[in-house]
């Protein structure tokens, strides 16, 4: 598996799962299990997709070492606040069943996330994250927010696909040392994504699916990639790119 490195020295997985709209406990946790025993090592969650639980729970029922798992997890806007995020923080933990969290992300820069965000630096020098991050940040204020914090921003997590290429972003990322991340890396399907006559000619020509050229595509830009399923075969077909 090809990995991106954190400026300090975390490594991550470049293709992972992300579970968002999974809500209901007993697919999610099938869904991860089976991405599990696949061979992926990057889950993505978060306190507003409601199945944290179902994440731990299938990583524990999975019996592969929590060291070589990385976990994902984003705090919600009204969690935003430093009293308010740690105590977030805290509530995510209890509910994935983990002692550490691999990467926390605020998963807006809206309402208060500078407080937020120096609580999140409380919880990385602490050691209860691994790493940390934002998502959704257009690059003026990934800017700002690196420019005004004690620490910059390890991942900015963002919608990016051939639709939507944030190339702007992606240096401004470089620039600062900030590895991107690609959530909704096939525009969720909208805009006849699978049946574009660009995409499927690059797809016929390598005999991939448009699926696997959008992935690569952002993968060979250096953007770690977490597309969503709940079905085995498209597991499969992501994951062999």
């Amino acid at each position: 598996m090809l990995t991106q490195t954190f400026y300090n020295g975390v490594q991550i997985p470049q293709l992972g799962l992300g579970v968002y709209q999974i809500p209901d406990y007993n697919e999610a946790k099938r869904t991860v299990r089976s991405a599990l025993d696949l061979g992926y090592r990057l889950i993505d969650t978060a306190q507003s997709y409601f199945n944290e639980k179902a994440v731990g729970d299938a990583l524990r029922e999975s019996g592969v070492n929590r060291q070589d798992v990385f976990i994902t997890t984003k705090l919600w806007i009204q969690e935003f606040g430093y009293e308010k995020a740690l105590a977030a923080a805290e509530r995510s933990l209890r509910a994935l069943g983990l002692d550490y969290i691999d990467l926390l992300l605020l998963h807006q820069p809206m309402g208060d996330y500078p407080s937020a965000w120096r609580a999140l630096e409380t919880l990385y020098e602490s050691g209860k994250v691994r790493a940390i991050g934002m998502a959704n940040c257009y690059p003026h204020v990934l800017v700002d927010v690196c420019e005004t914090f004690r620490l910059k921003p390890m991942m900015n997590q963002v919608e990016m696909h051939p639709f939507f290429q944030q190339n702007t972003n992606l240096k401004v990322m470089k620039d600062y040392g900030v590895v991107p991340q690609a959530w909704g890396p096939f525009n969720e399907g909208r805009s006849d994504f699978f049946t574009n006559p660009v995409l499927s000619a690059i797809a016929h020509a390598h005999q991939k699916t448009v699926a696997q050229v959008a992935l690569r595509w952002n993968i060979e830009r250096g953007v770690v990639v977490i597309p969503k399923t709940v079905h085995e075969v498209r597991l499969h077909e992501n994951m062999d790119v």
